[in-house]
């Protein structure tokens, strides 16, 4: 593991050795000025890395560029390096010259299928700046916020990550699990499992969210402790078509688990869905469990959360080309064992690497799990998650864009590997193509609601 690069960073680990307690006092003034200064206004290091191949942050456009066009929500994005041409390519050949800068996971997928795995390296580019709403509930955050005494919760914080200087590993993934996302979002998204021998499970499912914690509109007062509303409808397979999902997230996960209810056509009944999350499995073909969306969401508190450091690694961004009109999904699945390489992007970048442990008294498919969460977005990147006889066993990674029309970054596919069995997911697959609207609908009042649940369940 790469060099500690912030003070901060051994003093976290020196107080954990302590048995310190998480919680503490907010930052200093003179650490949260650092914000915009040598840290970026969301806490990146500003500056490159020594050999110039991470570059350093300009943030030089909030928003589109101004040499492109587009046409705006549920329009595709166009790519701001479409001319460029991979830097090199590593293939199971070469994939030890590289080594220092590969996760344990991705020397895994070369091991595993060393014929068809290949990570195309690309220039790396730190180009964009959020909004300033985001840069603003930044500031006040690192100002205000404070950590729960339990780790699972940030106190005073809202609109965006809740510490751009985190001081231990429950801030880090609190950061992760609440950066500021699209307010609204609405698509058709598949998600297709691919075996081993090539056969396909596949689900098609409408999305409609509203993220009140990422809506500048909202405060931490009027959502009531809402973080999320979703309403999903199943539109494949057939035998599950109609079924409609309706509920709300929460900011503190641990103490208010996820409320949903149901409607099911067969039944032509809402009924209150059960209560799941952790390793409950989800999606098509049962393949991922419910904490694992984005590669981690949801309760943080069956697991001891510790910073191992920081890391230059080549991570999936700027991933345009993969969302291209011209790519389908037949094209982003005609490999087996990983989704098509040519159509990938990887840059170098630096990530925090973030260790979760299964607490002793807890239960989880997943033993320990290292999480890499890229500075500029405070957005996981790549997972690898590990069985009880620690055993590396699934392999994930999840791609980004930045989105221009909310002028923040987005997730797109989050990909799912299983290095044992040999087959893999690929979740928010575009529906012939077509992206998500985002900060584009006005919900109703009582769209994320069981009595709306009723009337579109009889329609």
């Amino acid at each position: 593991m790469s060099t500690l690069t912030h003070p901060w960073l051994r003093t976290t680990l020196a107080a954990a050795l302590l048995g310190a307690s998480l919680a503490h006092a907010n930052v200093s003034n003179d650490d949260a000025a650092r914000l915009g200064k040598d840290l970026t206004p969301v806490g990146a290091e500003r500056a490159g890395n020594a050999d110039g191949s991470i570059p350093a942050w300009t943030g030089k456009w909030r928003g589109l560029p101004p040499q492109l066009k587009f046409a705006g929500p549920g329009t595709p994005y166009p790519d701001p390096y479409a001319d460029e041409k991979p830097l090199f390519t590593i293939t199971a050949q070469n994939v030890e010259q590289y080594a220092a800068n590969l996760t344990d996971g991705q020397k895994a997928l070369f091991k595993r299928y060393p014929s068809s795995f290949k990570i195309p390296v690309y220039p790396s580019h730190r180009d964009f700046r959020v909004d300033q709403a985001s840069e603003d509930a930044l500031k006040r955050n690192a100002l205000n916020a404070t950590l729960s005494a339990d780790g699972n919760d940030a106190i005073n914080a809202f609109g965006a990550s809740p510490f751009p200087i985190p001081k231990n590993g429950n801030e880090l993934i609190l950061n992760h699990n609440m950066q500021a996302r699209a307010t609204t979002e609405e698509a058709n998204y598949q998600q297709v499992v691919v075996y081993a021998d090539n056969n396909k499970a596949l689900e098609k499912v409408n999305y409609k969210i509203y993220s009140l914690w990422s809506d500048p509109k909202q405060s931490v007062e009027s959502v009531n402790g809402v973080f999320t509303d979703f309403l999903l409808t199943t539109l494949e397979p057939v035998r599950k078509k109609g079924e409609i999902i309706v509920g709300h997230e929460f900011i503190n996960a641990a103490a208010q688990p996820r409320q949903a209810w149901q409607y099911t056509p067969g039944q032509r009944r809402v009924r209150r869905a059960p209560t799941v999350g952790y390793d409950s499995p989800t999606g098509a073909g049962g393949f991922r469990v419910y904490d694992e969306d984005r590669l981690f969401n949801g309760a943080t508190d069956r697991y001891d959360w510790s910073i191992v450091g920081k890391k230059e690694i080549y991570i999936p961004y700027n991933n345009y080309k993969i969302d291209s009109p011209e790519v389908n999904t037949a094209q982003i699945l005609s490999t087996s064992g990983h989704i098509n390489p040519e159509l990938m992007r990887y840059e170098k970048h630096r990530v925090w690497v973030l260790q979760a442990t299964l607490k002793p008294s807890a239960r989880h498919i997943y033993a320990k799990r290292l999480i890499y969460i890229d500075e500029d977005s405070w957005a996981a990147t790549l997972a690898d998650n590990f069985d009880a006889r620690g055993q590396l066993w699934r392999t994930n990674m999840q791609t980004s864009v930045y989105a221009y029309e909310i002028q923040r970054f987005h997730a797109r596919l989050g990909i799912y590997h299983d290095l044992i069995a040999g087959s893999y997911l690929v979740d928010r697959l575009l529906d012939e193509q077509k992206p998500a609207k985002l900060n584009a609908s006005n919900f109703a009042a009582d769209e994320f609601t069981p009595g709306n649940l009723r009337k579109l369940g009889t329609r």
